[in-house]
């Protein structure tokens, strides 16, 4: 296929409460959408960075530079397969949230074309997945307990609650002590803590969790290896795990036991494919993360999440998680705790018009050739 014309959207959508991690509090999630019309149909791709560079070095305003300047016009004048666009963008250094978009958004288009759905072209094996969901930091502890119950309530399948220094092990043990020893746990420290906050780690190892996810820097495997030889919770890695080939680094280095794959962190979802399979064959399950999606990036999460090494509970949860009005036709719903795996062509979902305007501050065409 060929790209014939390619556009940028900038979204401001409110969050239906704020959602606070160790590094932001978020009460808008800002984010880019690309459409792309290539001879195979429309494409639509979401650029999950965030507008400031505190979960990774990449924000908003950088990716849409790197889209416009340096990625689309590698692509542009060539006969195209998504599956080579990793390849003609490897010249370009980092950007992996930008490369995601432009390799989702040709994705879509490829597989709207040729009639099959993100799930079938990735191998996915199940028609619905289990949902979790991630519950940020709160004000008091009696906040965060009235949200868990609600949560519950509703039916999701696996509690994460965001911790940082100070929100730790109180939090913890109030849910615990609320809700009980057979809810499924786990916490997530966004690499909020250092290797002189172990005594704390070993406090955690009371509560029965799951896992804890990034508990030190992202460029500390070594210092991971080091914590997770001296607790007995599983240590999961997210910021660290850009590629296949850093996880696998991670897996020798016995740094985890458990990979959460994000798409955007590692380049895409064929990246994110590559991931999957690496832990696959060293035997360490992985789960599917998120970043206040849309519908749009929603719909190639539950994709991903259907393969069959995604054998824990993953951030799927439903659109009016976080959003009170998604841009899609059908948001998500959670149905009996799980989420049902998009059938239909490509991403499987239709973009609402009229609620995307309603979101939408910025758009501009990007010059092709």
């Amino acid at each position: 296929m060929r790209l014939h014309r390619a556009k940028l959207f900038t979204l401001e959508m409110p969050l239906v409460s704020p959602f606070a991690t160790s590094f932001a509090v978020q009460t808008h999630r800002q984010l880019l959408l690309l459409r792309v019309e290539t001879d195979a149909g429309v494409g639509w791709g979401e650029c999950v960075a965030m507008a400031d560079p505190l979960y990774s070095s990449e924000y908003l305003a950088s990716a849409g530079q790197v889209i416009t300047d340096f990625l689309l016009p590698r692509l542009t004048g060539r006969s195209l397969s998504a599956s080579a666009v990793s390849h003609l963008l490897g010249p370009v250094k980092g950007h992996r949230m930008a490369k995601a978009a432009v390799e989702m958004a040709l994705l879509d288009a490829e597989l709207r074309g040729a009639s099959m759905s993100l799930s079938d072209y990735l191998g996915g094996v199940h028609d619905r997945v289990p949902s979790g969901v991630s519950v940020g930091i709160m004000g008091s502890v009696e906040e965060l307990l009235a949200a868990v119950a609600g949560y519950l309530e509703e039916g999701y399948r696996r509690i994460k609650l965001k911790i940082q220094p100070g929100w730790e092990i109180e939090p913890v043990r109030a849910v615990r002590r609320e809700f009980g020893d057979d809810i499924p746990l786990q916490v997530d420290a966004n690499a909020a803590f250092t290797t002189a906050d172990l005594r704390l780690f070993q406090q955690l190892d009371d509560f029965g969790l799951l896992l804890v996810e990034q508990p030190l820097e992202d460029e500390d495997l070594t210092d991971h290896a080091w914590l997770a030889e001296r607790i007995s919770t599983p240590v999961c890695l997210d910021e660290s795990v850009v590629s296949a080939k850093s996880a696998a680094d991670a897996i020798g280095l016995a740094a985890c036991s458990v990979v959460n794959i994000k798409a955007g962190r590692v380049g895409g979802y064929l990246e994110a494919r590559r991931v999957h399979d690496v832990c696959a064959a060293h035997g360490v399950p992985v789960w599917c993360g998120g970043m206040v999606e849309t519908g749009l990036g929603r719909a190639a999460n539950m994709a991903l999440a259907a393969l069959p090494n995604f054998r824990l509970v993953g951030d799927t949860s439903a659109s009016d998680r976080f959003f009170t009005t998604d841009i899609i036709t059908e948001p998500f719903v959670l149905q009996d705790g799980y989420v049902a795996v998009p059938t239909g062509p490509g991403l499987g979902v239709e973009v609402d018009e009229d609620a995307l305007a309603a979101v939408t501050v910025a758009r501009a065409e990007v010059v092709l050739g």
